[in-house]
């Protein structure tokens, strides 16, 4: 059953970026204006796909499938958390460029949990801290993958105007550089507080489990360091206002360190040493 929901997520994910591709000529024109010849169809698709990739969860909360804890698990959690929060905004916004990129990454870590299930359990002990922590850490995750596609728009942007250069496909800006810009800080600074809560919850069953706040690992020190780089980012913008490539740096920094910590070294056991 589960393989079913996933199969048909997957599916409709490609068919859905299929559609959503960026078009050449006067059609890319149209799609910056949000009048893409194949919109609704695409919009059609992304929400079943959607509504597919959450079932699969679903099956999970009604006991009709393992739990999964490794990095393809996880970062396909991330890819629908990502597209939630593009649904939500592209009622308000016209973020059309974005759909066809988050659809083929949504449907690549769908591929990924059929190869690479991970583990089914969680810490023994670790209680319901843990799974707070894991949920929190995953949302974290959702949002600081959207503030990264929107990082990317405002780099495409910025790339196209002093260098002259188009800019990449599907990441055109198709509203104002500043309510852009406000977004991907507003999406950061969120994802920012579900990473602190995170934290804190991992405090909580490490100091149950071990005896003392963090387990010292290569997963802790990534976590923490992202973190620091977050609080600088959105201390540096709310202080010294910074702004274009320079509070960029600092985002795609931390949101590398983020991905590292969880993500990064799961992969690094399950694929490489086999754990």
């Amino acid at each position: 059953m589960w393989i079913l929901v996933n199969g048909s997520a997957f599916v409709l994910y490609l068919l859905a970026s299929f559609l959503a591709r960026p078009q050449g000529g006067r059609a890319r024109a149209a799609q910056t204006s949000g009048a893409h010849p194949y919109r609704d169809a695409a919009t059609v698709a992304m929400l079943l796909a959607w509504l597919a990739h959450a079932s699969s969860f679903v099956l999970v909360l009604q006991g009709l499938h393992d739990p999964d804890f490794g990095f393809a698990p996880a970062l396909s959690l991330t890819f629908w958390l990502v597209a939630a929060v593009y649904w939500v905004e592209s009622l308000y916004y016209p973020l059309q460029g974005l759909r066809s990129w988050i659809c083929l990454l949504a449907a690549i870590s769908l591929l990924l949990t059929w190869f690479f299930p991970g583990d089914r359990l969680a810490p023994p002990g670790a209680g319901i801290a843990f799974s707070l922590h894991w949920a929190m850490g995953i949302a974290a995750y959702g949002l600081f993958g959207a503030a990264v596609l929107h990082g990317f728009m405002l780099w495409s942007a910025d790339r196209a105007l002093h260098r002259r250069r188009p800019t990449l496909a599907g990441l055109g800006p198709a509203l104002p550089l500043l309510t852009l810009e406000k977004l991907t800080y507003r999406l950061a600074a969120l994802g920012f507080a579900l990473l602190t809560a995170s934290l804190l919850f991992a405090i909580s069953f490490s100091e149950r489990l071990f005896g003392h706040a963090f387990e010292l690992n290569h997963q802790t020190v990534f976590a923490v360091a992202a973190w620091l780089l977050f609080a600088v980012l959105l201390l540096g913008r709310g202080v010294l206002g910074w702004r274009g490539r320079q509070a960029l740096r600092w985002l795609f920094s931390g949101s590398a360190l983020l991905l590292l910590s969880y993500v990064g070294s799961r992969f690094v056991l399950q694929v490489i040493l086999h754990r």
